[in-house]
């Protein structure tokens, strides 16, 4: 071996040892390793978040605002901007790995949760979209051969087919031709049989099994975030959700955005590590768990359907999505013929396909056009918006005439990047904040109830409602009050607020917020409001002619309405008007997944939704510039605000 020898001491886990060569960066290395660095901007130097600690040896870092003095000195680095120079050993900080065990996800075996699904369905049928996959079972009685009857297996068993389900045309899929001599006679001819119809008018055999087996036909509804992955393994026949599992996107190593992802894939070997990551990394990991929490085999999984957004598509197909973020925006595809899950590596029964829910625009999705079908907007002539909110800012508008649809850039400040203490939702991030108005004093909530580490974007939306709502900030974000908690210093950018002490956090560092901080989420909460205002207003609608506002995606179910329509991020409506309605984005893959008439419905819907472009909007940087104000500039649009 040449080179330098670097051990990865991963916190909590086991030592990685790798040889590296002079000047080889940090960052880069470790992906080699397949260590996880949290690194939300992909390695560009300006989110300060790959943190590492030189425990011994020494690497050549260049200097950073990320990196005081006193963390320099207990040998903190930031990965992506430190080379190689000697032998090194590293720590790595367990926040790095959240992605893969402990970031936080939809709860999806809560209450609310299950009641979504189950009004789901109520609302399916009321729609007139019949609860009908397709796929089901029947147990036959064949007749034995005999010297009288001479019957191929083949044919022996298609007839049965065809008098247990009228259908004329039926098929059986060649893997199971090869095996089915010996699996009717291990069974004395008693079987149950396996089947799926084809548009209505074909019958396909795809599996043949033991007369009492009673084990279900199983579905696989797949929503793949930019930062999370959440699965259903479903009973085909039923409906019934069998089990539920979620983890984080084994792509975030390579940044937080779908941007630095395209830029990620471009590089050499980018499009095979890219999709690598999703399907190796978090796909299978959750289909082998759901599959081992209920007992089955993936080879009862005979479909799966999948919601995604523009760019996750690409790289899961391993298409090039480097024209996504060129103008003029022009994705390889919307919409996709269903293909065989083990095209892709990912390994269900055989002949299993995998279908994806049509895109719309460049960077609004599968997982949009999913949702909007599962909101049910479309079947309501109430006007209603809805507000998917995650890596990305994603709205639709519209009722039963008319649906129009738009993404803004609002996720980066939502998952902690841009905020200095900011973090995704994972244990010993602060996700709730009050503040004492006349003592300044803080109370908050954090993941795990623990230390606190930083702010996740449900906290950062209350502590900055809540320095707006005590007078601490003024409209701009600026400081207006003195305080033990508020520090004046020009090293930190302007002032700042004292979230916790460092005796009282998990890192020994000081959590606070600062008003370049609060100028960032400001600009995430104005392109919300702005997009809101931009799809309403060309049509004479204003925001009070909103009768409901659904917010959707990993962070909605943390979001306090109040300190958000406080803040300005959305309409100062009453709130009853506003509905968490979960992951809708799953919900709309289930409902694809087990209904016919609603994947017709949905590649419909993908058709007749209005994309809109807000860059070419004529007024809308007027309407965002307006809107980068606490809570705007129009204080008539937010009477209750203060």
């Amino acid at each position: 071996m040449t080179g330098y020898e670097i051990t990865f001491r991963q916190e909590g886990g086991e030592d990685v040892v790798i040889f590296a060569a002079h000047g080889e960066n940090l960052l880069s290395l470790a992906r080699k390793a397949n260590i996880a660095i949290d690194a939300p901007c992909s390695g560009n130097g300006s989110c300060g978040k790959c943190r590492v600690r030189l425990l011994e040896g020494e690497v050549y870092s260049a200097i950073t605002r990320h990196i005081n003095d006193y963390d320099y000195y207990n040998g903190w680095r930031l990965a992506c901007v430190s080379k190689v120079s000697g032998k090194a050993k590293l720590l790595i900080p367990d926040i790095a790995s959240a992605y893969k065990s402990r970031l936080r996800v939809t709860d999806m075996s809560s209450p609310l949760e299950m009641s979504i699904f189950t009004e789901l369905q109520d609302s399916m049928h009321t729609a007139g979209l019949k609860l009908h996959s397709g796929y089901y079972s029947a147990p036959l009685e064949l007749e034995p051969p005999s010297l009288e009857n001479t019957m191929p297996d083949n044919e022996r068993l298609v007839r049965a087919v065809r008098d247990a389900t009228g259908f004329t045309d039926v098929s059986i899929r060649y893997s199971l031709l090869r095996n089915l001599p010996d699996i009717l006679r291990a069974n004395n001819f008693r079987v149950r049989v396996m089947v799926m119809e084809d548009r209505g008018a074909s019958l396909r055999i795809l599996d043949v099994f033991p007369y009492d087996d009673d084990a279900p036909m199983c579905g696989l509804a797949i929503d793949i975030g930019t930062t999370t992955v959440s699965a259903l393994l479903v009973d085909l026949e039923t409906g019934r959700i069998i089990a539920k599992g979620s983890s984080g996107n084994g792509q975030i190593r390579y940044g937080a955005d779908v941007i630095n992802r395209i830029i990620e894939q471009q590089k050499p070997g980018g499009v095979e590590r890219l999709r690598y990551a999703v399907i190796h990394e978090s796909l299978l990991p959750i289909i082998h768990r759901l599959c081992d929490d209920s007992g089955m085999s993936p080879e009862r999984i005979y479909r799966a359907t999948v919601a995604a957004n523009t760019t996750m598509n690409h790289l899961l197909l391993g298409v090039n999505a480097a024209n996504i973020r060129l103008e003029p925006y022009i994705p390889a595809f919307f919409e996709t013929e269903p293909l065989f899950s083990r095209e892709l590596g990912i390994d269900l029964s055989p002949g299993a396909k995998l279908s994806l829910a049509p895109n719309i625009g460049s960077y609004v999705g599968g997982d949009v056009t999913a949702g909007a079908l599962a909101s049910m907007m479309w079947a309501s002539p109430e006007l209603t918006l809805l507000v998917d909110l995650g890596t990305n800012g994603e709205l639709v508008f519209g009722n039963n005439e008319f649906l129009m649809a738009c993404a803004c850039s609002a996720g980066p400040a939502f998952e902690g990047g841009d905020i200095k203490c900011g973090m995704r939702a994972t244990d010993g991030a602060i996700d709730g904040c009050q503040i004492d108005a006349a003592t300044m004093e803080p109370t908050l909530a954090v993941i795990g109830g623990e230390a606190p580490v930083g702010l996740c974007g449900s906290g950062i939306i209350d502590v900055i409602a809540e320095l707006f709502r005590t007078k601490i900030i003024n409209g701009r974000g600026k400081f207006v009050r003195e305080g033990e908690r508020v520090i004046y210093d020009a090293e930190y950018g302007g002032a700042r607020y004292i979230i916790a002490h460092p005796d009282a956090s998990a890192t020994g560092r000081e959590i606070y917020i600062d008003e370049t901080d609060i100028d960032n989420f400001i600009r995430t909460k104005g392109a919300i409001f702005s997009a809101i205002m931009t799809l309403t207003a060309p049509l004479g609608f204003t925001p009070e002619d909103i009768s409901r506002v659904f917010v959707a995606g990993g962070i909605g179910s943390g979001i306090n309405i109040k300190n958000a329509i406080r803040i300005g991020m959305f309409p100062g409506l009453p709130e009853e008007r506003f509905r968490y309605i979960g992951n809708s984005s799953l919900s709309g893959a289930y409902a694809i997944l087990m209904s016919s008439g609603a994947a017709s419905k949905l590649s419909e819907l993908a058709k007749s939704i209005t994309y809109v472009e807000l860059s070419t909007q004529a007024g809308y940087m007027d309407e965002f510039v307006a809107a980068c104000f606490l809570p705007h500039t129009d204080s008539s649009l937010f009477p209750d605000a203060q």
